[in-house]
């Protein structure tokens, strides 16, 4: 069943005519802390961690470009077990891999060097093998989050059962339900619930499903562009490939068996329209592929 969008919420309006491509967050990695209880705006605005905390968490995470988010099990007001699961996430194909971490309270993220995120795993809790499943549910922050997240994560949880976790802001409540993937940093937009089944289905499988992907975090809105675009037209695993972003509108798509494709995109700006409901309306960048080129063929495939 698809999902039914009102009028005049920022997800209709950016339905309209916005591409989903580039539009993912640009971090190395993730850091995920459970909390249960009430979510500010912001979940660093001071609200849930107190000024202080959030203050010097915001400082660590900016150093090592990563970015905190609350999740809580879907319809749970308490955790699973006592204290609170971190998971820990690098998203580039290099060496994608995420961790659970326990930890008694949120000032012990204190504790740990955000900075192991661009590494290799650093062994500080539990190997995560399959996929964490992110669903954006976070209504202080926009109401389509929390309208059409909260299905999507509902019934995500009768099949995935604990991979599946709420999430606070991912990045573009215009393209609610927004679902995060990890350790791929693969995120999705406007999916219905049986399209978002099919999404974590092929990601458990070590596959990417295409349709709401808007890129993987670890690149630029450039670089997730022409991955996708690249995808369009290849079979290949979650972690094959990798771009090399040049700049000027071109990047290199790198496939793990040494193909090669150069991929050409250009920005354009959309009408404004709101970031979020009740926002003021702002300009909209918009990344589309423009060819793809496999380099030593010289096969165009756009």
């Amino acid at each position: 069943m698809g999902i039914v969008i009102e009028a005049m919420t920022c997800s209709a309006l950016s339905a309209v005519d916005e591409p989903l491509e580039g539009t993912a967050a640009e971090v190395r990695g993730w850091v995920c802390l459970e909390f249960t209880a009430a979510w500010g705006r912001d979940v660093l605005d001071g609200t849930a961690l107190g000024e202080e905390l959030a203050a010097e968490l915001i400082r660590r995470a900016d150093a090592a470009d990563v970015r905190i988010m609350f999740i809580r099990h879907p319809g749970r007001s308490e955790p699973l077990t006592s204290g609170h699961t971190v998971l820990l996430a690098r998203t580039h194909p290099d060496d994608s891999w995420c961790e659970r971490v326990k930890i008694d309270s949120p000032v012990d993220l204190l504790e740990i060097d955000f900075a192991v995120l661009g590494g290799p795993a650093p062994g500080l809790g539990d190997r995560v093998e399959e996929p964490m499943v992110l669903v954006c549910a976070h209504g202080k922050r926009d109401q389509c989050c929390a309208v059409f997240g909260r299905p999507v994560a509902a019934e995500l949880v009768r099949s995935f059962g604990e991979h599946v976790w709420e999430c606070s802001h991912t990045g573009g409540h215009r393209f609610a339900p927004s679902m995060i993937l990890l350790p791929s940093g693969y995120t999705y937009g406007r999916l219905s619930e049986a399209d978002s089944l099919e999404a974590v289905e092929s990601a458990m499988s070590g596959s990417v499903y295409l349709s709401g992907l808007r890129g993987r975090s670890t690149w630029t809105p450039q670089g997730q562009v022409s991955e996708i675009s690249v995808r369009q037209h290849i079979s290949c695993g979650v972690d094959d490939l990798s771009v090399i972003d040049l700049g000027s509108g071109v990047s290199i798509v790198e496939h793990v068996d040494s193909r090669r494709w150069e991929v050409e995109t250009e920005t354009s700006e959309l009408p404004p329209r709101p970031p979020s409901c009740g926002a003021a309306p702002k300009p909209v960048r918009s990344v589309t592929a423009t060819s793809v080129r496999e380099l030593g063929s010289g096969l165009l495939l756009t």
